[in-house]
């Protein structure tokens, strides 16, 4: 049997990219095939892989301007060969779920989310502040969009969910159901340590991350906050930003992991599909001051590993930390929840979907005609 795996693009890395690594350590010899490659961008181990890329990656300008050709991806992902191919694994949040696979092929889909920039347009152009005649224009192609993703969702034969709210989605837009897998997370040995005076946020710095609502409240606050991570919106943040904030842009692994061991607890504002970082936090036994919608409601458990946030802004932030300041957490408790999103267990999970597909896939290959 021969596998592909698919994926939207390697040009930043995050939680997608690590759900997409650990399908590679299920299929390690399976060529992955990409929209664009950054290796640059990329963990060096990629470029160990047979990472295979579409007409995109010839386009000019694609590093910097990769967002501007939304129109060509449909193209990109349907011009794949996978004709070789008996089992396609495809790691979705946008297009690659839309590669056309032999009629007689499986193709297993682990949905990240329906593409965002089309099912919620007006809340993307907003936050990416995307005004002007290009602001105007992006709405009717983002019809187009909408159309294709909805047909190339009946080339998927399984759809997996990161979790029960992606889902949802995945229901409400496609009219499919779909199992739920939580992603995999990189827990490292519990080695708890007293907790330093500042609280931690980061990641990938983009508007939709909404991080200007912690800088806002901690500007309030005057509380000390380190924020980790890069990305387009950090020099807008670090203007913002008062003088208990620091930035440490882009730092290793090890640092990381210093980082949430020694934090005296973890804030997320944003509403994701389900979010890495909160449980990574959990993880080293700190709590997580959440906003209380999407993917973290599944992973922060108000009151034991954390507390949540109701209202999309600064000033409710704000109360959550200092509510938060006055609560008691066990840190074993908060380890403990943590270690039922790991990565072992992602793998047990995925490898028994993917064993299950194949063995109704192979029955209806055998099946007599009648």
């Amino acid at each position: 049997m021969r596998v592909a795996i698919v994926h939207d693009y390697l040009n930043q890395y995050g939680g997608a990219e690590r759900v997409l690594e650990a399908l590679h350590e299920l299929y390690p010899d399976a060529p992955v095939f990409t929209s664009i490659y950054d290796p640059e961008a990329m963990p060096e181990a990629y470029r160990s892989w047979d990472i295979r890329t579409s007409f995109v990656q010839r386009v000019p300008g694609w590093r910097r301007h990769f967002r501007r050709y939304v129109l060509l991806y449909p193209s990109a992902f349907e011009s794949f060969d996978l004709r070789d191919y008996d089992l396609i694994l495809s790691s979705s949040s946008a297009f690659a779920k839309g590669v056309i696979p032999r009629p007689d092929a499986l193709h297993i889909c682990y949905c990240h989310t329906p593409m965002r920039f089309a099912w919620r347009s007006q809340d993307y152009v907003l936050r990416e502040g995307i005004g002007g005649l290009p602001g105007m224009l992006l709405p009717f192609a983002l019809t187009y969009v909408r159309l294709w993703d909805v047909v190339t969702s009946n080339r998927v034969d399984v759809f997996v969910a990161n979790s029960r709210e992606v889902a949802r989605r995945i229901s409400r837009y496609y009219r499919r159901e779909a199992e739920v897998v939580p992603p995999p997370v990189d827990l490292p040995p519990y080695a708890p340590q007293p907790a330093a005076g500042f609280y931690l946020a980061g990641g990938r710095l983009v508007p939709y991350k909404r991080l200007e609502l912690i800088v806002e409240a901690f500007n309030r606050l005057r509380l000390p906050l380190k924020i980790f991570g890069d990305g387009r919106d950090r020099r807008r943040l670090e203007r913002l930003a008062g003088p208990s904030i620091e930035f440490l842009g882009r730092v290793d692994e090890a640092t990381r992991r210093d980082l949430f061991v020694r934090c005296r607890g973890f804030i997320f504002p944003g509403e994701e599909d389900f979010g890495i970082t909160p449980v990574e936090a959990m993880a080293a036994g700190r709590p997580v001051i959440a906003y209380g919608a999407g993917g973290a409601l599944e992973t922060v458990i108000e009151g034991v590993t954390g507390r949540f946030f109701y209202e999309p802004t600064a000033t409710a932030l704000a109360a959550a930390v200092l509510t938060a300041q006055s609560d008691a957490y066990d840190p074993l408790t908060i380890r403990q929840h943590a270690e039922r999103f790991s990565r072992e267990r992602f793998l047990r999970q995925m490898r028994a979907v993917i064993d299950e597909a194949l063995e109704t896939w192979q029955e209806n290959r055998v099946a007599p005609v009648r």
